[in-house]
């Protein structure tokens, strides 16, 4: 397990908590959150796990947020939350299988992948218009989805809950608000079965997990108040700064200058 110093804190935090900001504003703060903790010099495996303890604090008090207000189906949530466990244990392991060299060079392909898809998005597909599915292949499909990119997140994870409602209100055909209420108890099932998987690994850094998912909660808190319709291009550059730094990085300390 690596050796925590006060630069890990003063790297991981802030930017989380800009992560929480963007992502309450315009979303994918995943895309800053990840490279935050790659930023600090800690293995891979260490920052995947350790930002899911992170990112599971924000996402069950969003989640329960959705509960409360009647857009999670409890009968397409049990599908979804049982598929999500399964995919995203089995992309966890997956990833521990992965040697961290490896590992951050695919980083440096999966990662501007992503980000391209979710910065250029224009909109979410809308299906209020479209007749809903039978109710069994709509969970069908629900669960399918959930066991993708449980995985998916399992595996790595920036850019699942985008890619989540696009595709439930796309193939599933749920309404935005069900699709977002159904995202967030998929995001929450594969966040804490990823999160067992590394804790069982022994990859989770909870003093630095715990600080850095504070400084999100944080970080959402301001940006839920600052929001406004400039919202995406307040976030855009964000991402993208971040994103360079991580880049920037990773090819210095392949050139072993760092």
């Amino acid at each position: 397990m690596p050796t925590l110093t006060p630069l890990h804190f003063l790297i991981v935090c802030p930017l989380v908590a800009l992560a929480g900001f963007v992502d309450s504003i315009a979303g994918g703060g995943g895309l800053i959150s990840l490279p935050a903790y790659l930023l600090s010099g800690l293995p891979v495996h260490t920052c995947i796990a350790t930002n899911k303890l992170s990112s599971c604090m924000g996402t069950t008090l969003t989640t329960a947020r959705f509960a409360r207000e009647g857009y999670i189906e409890p009968r397409l949530a049990v599908f979804c939350v049982a598929a999500a466990l399964a995919g995203a244990a089995a992309g966890a392991r997956v990833a521990l299988l992965i040697d961290d060299a490896l590992f951050r060079a695919l980083m440096l392909v999966i990662l501007p992948l992503t980000a391209l898809y979710v910065l250029r998005r224009k909109r979410l597909f809308d299906a209020s218009d479209r007749p809903p599915l039978p109710f069994p292949r709509q969970a069908a499909m629900c669960a399918a989805i959930a066991l993708a990119l449980g995985a998916y997140d399992g595996f790595y994870g920036p850019g699942t809950g985008t890619f989540l409602i696009l595709l439930l209100t796309r193939w599933a055909r749920l309404d935005l608000a069900h699709a977002n209420g159904i995202t967030k108890a998929i995001n929450l099932s594969s966040n804490v079965a990823s999160l067992t998987v590394y804790l069982i690994g022994g990859q989770v850094l909870f003093p630095l997990g715990l600080a850095a998912g504070a400084f999100g909660l944080i970080g959402n808190y301001f940006g839920s108040r600052c929001f406004d319709r400039r919202g995406a291009q307040i976030a855009r550059p964000l991402i993208l700064l971040v994103l360079l730094a991580f880049f920037a990085r990773t090819i210095l300390e392949a050139l072993g200058v760092m």
